[in-house]
């Protein structure tokens, strides 16, 4: 079977004193944007080797096709295809989304609440049918019932377009409106809408307002972001009074306020940006809620008269490696989150006497809870409260806070069966390299053995700010059914213990997360859930990142890595500040192009970079051709330079979807299709 081969071309990079060889560099076109939206512009040697690629990856996944077959059918089986959400009650409609067996894609429903005809008004099947990809980006009802604005990608690029149609007849009643971020706010008189309009590096830096029944080209701009480290969107109030236009990269947030009575539509801001600080807002009984990072590291909640935005009161106090999460009003309650610990809590908070208790759900103490409302009208003592665990499909149920009576109105349906008894979940702690405690989600099945023969499925992700919650996943089932321990590392770079576990994993002190992931992995070794050679490394996109340095760090330690749309060549595009995610990203990685010591930190560490020489694991790459986020040649390149330098007959594949965006490809059974394909692949190299 012959390896693919991509062409080297000789190229030598600078900067900061520092020259170095990208031989693949190559592979980058100037119009790679223009790519995402059309394939036909692809580089013809480049497409030829993404198609001999494939070609490869599944000459060697050939011997696991009937394997594919079996996961395919286990995890459609642990999905109840047939089904309908919990219906929402609006001012007149009841509303709620179906799936079928036969479809791939939600149907949304409605009927009048003192009737029984029931109106599907947007099907997601018939959107799609004829197209190779599909998403939706928004599905919004307009207030009065009547209008439909809802958004298509049918590339996999994240360019929407914005379609208006009469519910009635579904007759398309203005003018598409093309490259946008997907969002629509309607306004409240419901004679025009509110969307972000992407700029020519796919940033979502404009807000526009159309009124129905005039040309897009009359569209009143709103809003401008002037820095290109900001992208902006817009929404509405709890208290259906404002509209509030939020701005923000990474780190630094702001907000401005439209009160639907000004004609005008002038943005008002309520606290300019600082460096560094975060808040958003809400409104509700004559006050502004803000949620907050200023002087309070993991948040706090202050409130504001609609009168005198000048003048803050805290509300909920800042608790040291809490975060304290958004808030949820109804007419005489607060319902709020925090986490701690990796944790999630829910707190309910009595308006008219200000006490406040946390909301118990279940025994359980590893869960994801949630809480959302059942009804548009706020005059009610009744919520809903949902949970899952890592063994726990998910249960929701109505709750009533003033008699804390609680009923189950919706269990996450196993038809294939599914006994939580049958599972283990532990919450560990194990010490980084400077003493740091991290956690970590174990799960297994209980006749898994704890002898060191068992194979680990290692995940992590850890950037952003972004925490990984103990969910339950029934496609995962497939591994642990098979002996496979499934284990989440809530590794630095996250939030799972507050704002500086964050920091703690970003800037120049990134190596942080991928320290932290390695004593996860030693930590297993040691107390003998898994050996050495028998851990499987998973993660994607900016996990993508720390696996690509787990890799160059501990190949000794793996089996093997699944790589999905990888963030590899980071220093490259790091220094490009001509692609859509950078500069709002140079407050969570750096800015190696005007700071020398950003750019010796990052080179450091940069997976693509730091490839040499040696002996490397199994390795799967997934990438797709129209993935906006992390263009498909950062992991080509990787991919083609690691088969240069490998000196091992490990797997090395790489996989790219020709038709697809960040991810993956789309619909259910396409899904289902690349979660079988993944765990094929790490059945396969564990010889199971």
């Amino acid at each position: 079977m012959k390896i693919p081969q991509l062409r080297k071309q000789e190229e030598r990079k600078s900067c900061h004193g520092y020259d170095w060889e990208d031989n693949y560099s190559w592979i980058h076109q100037p119009n790679c944007l223009e790519i995402l939206q059309d394939k036909n512009k692809l580089n013809s040697e480049v497409k030829k080797y993404l198609e001999e690629e494939n070609t490869f990856t599944k000459n060697n996944m050939e011997d696991t096709k009937l394997l594919q077959k079996e996961l395919f059918k286990e995890i459609e089986g642990r999905i109840k295809l047939e089904d309908e959400s919990l219906k929402f009650k609006d001012k007149v409609y009841e509303y709620w989304t179906k799936t079928t067996k036969e479809g791939n894609y939600s149907k949304y429903l409605r009927k009048k609440l003192d009737s029984t005809e029931v109106e599907t008004y947007w099907d997601g099947d018939v959107e799609a049918k004829g197209k190779k990809f599909f998403s939706a980006g928004d599905v919004a009802v307009s207030n009065n019932d009547e209008l439909l604005g809802y958004s298509i990608d049918d590339k996999g690029s994240e360019y929407f377009t914005i379609y208006i149609r009469k519910i009635s007849d579904k007759k398309i009643i203005e003018e598409p409106i093309i490259e946008t971020a997907g969002g629509i706010t309607w306004a409240y008189d419901d004679l025009s809408f509110f969307y972000s309009k992407l700029d020519n590096l796919h940033r979502p830096r404009k807000i526009f307002q159309h009124k129905l029944g005039t040309s897009v080209k009359e569209d009143k701009l709103i809003y401008e972001e002037k820095d290109e480290r900001f992208t902006c969107g817009i929404g509405t109030s709890s208290d259906e009074k404002y509209y509030f236009i939020s701005t923000s990269e990474h780190t630094t947030s702001e907000v401005y306020y439209l009160d639907k009575n000004d004609n005008n539509l002038k943005p008002k801001i309520f606290i300019k940006r600082e460096q560094g600080v975060q808040y958003s807002i809400n409104s509700w009984n004559g006050f502004f809620w803000m949620n907050t990072n200023k002087d309070a590291e993991d948040f706090k909640v202050s409130r504001s008269s609609h009168k005198n935005t000048n003048e803050w009161e805290d509300f909920i106090p800042a608790k040291e490696g809490t975060l304290i999460g958004s808030l949820v009003f109804l007419k005489d309650w607060i319902v709020r989150s925090e986490v701690s610990d990796a944790l999630a809590k829910i707190y309910v908070r009595n308006i008219k006497t200000n006490n406040e208790e946390e909301l118990k759900i279940t025994e359980e103490k590893v869960i994801s809870p949630g809480v959302s409302l059942r009804q548009k009208d706020k005059n009610t003592d009744v919520i809903r409260i949902s949970y899952d665990s890592p063994k726990t499909p998910s249960r929701t149920f109505e709750y009533n806070i003033k008699t804390k009576e609680k009923k189950l109105v919706k269990e996450q349906n196993i038809p294939s069966g599914h006994n939580r008894d049958d599972y283990v979940v532990k919450r560990l702690n194990c010490e980084s390299h400077d003493g740091r405690q991290i956690p970590m989600t174990i799960t297994y099945h209980k006749e898994t053995k704890l002898d060191g023969s068992a194979h680990v499925l290692l995940y992590g992700y850890g950037s952003y700010g972004m925490s990984m919650g103990p969910s339950f996943s029934s496609t995962r089932l497939s591994l642990i059914n098979r002996n496979i321990i499934w284990v989440t590392c809530h590794i630095r770079g996250g939030m799972e213990r507050g704002m500086r576990w964050w920091k703690e994993g970003k800037m120049l002190n990134k190596k942080n997360t991928f320290t932290d992931f390695i004593s996860c992995a030693k930590f297993l070794i040691e107390k003998k859930y898994t050996s050495k050679k028998k851990i499987i490394a998973f993660g994607g996109s900016a996990g993508g990142l720390l696996l690509g340095n787990i890799v160059n760090q501990i190949p000794d330690l793996l089996l093997g890595a699944i790589m999905s749309v990888p963030f590899v060549d980071n220093l490259t595009t790091n220094m490009d500040h001509s692609l859509p995610l950078t500069k709002g990203e140079l407050l969570e990685f750096g800015d190696a192009k005007n700071n020398k010591e950003h750019f010796e930190y990052i080179r450091s560490y940069a997976p693509y970079d730091n490839l040499e020489k040696k002996d490397y694991p199994n390795i799967l790459i997934t990438t797709s051709l129209s993935d906006s986020r992390v263009l498909f040649d950062e992991p080509t390149k990787y991919c083609a330079k690691l088969r240069d330098l490998k000196t091992d007959n490990n797997l090395l594949l790489l996989k790219c979807e020709m038709d697809a965006g960040h991810g993956g490809k789309s619909g259910r059974t396409a899904a289902i299709e690349e979660i079988a394909f993944d765990y094929a692949f790490a059945l396969k190299i564990a010889g199971i």
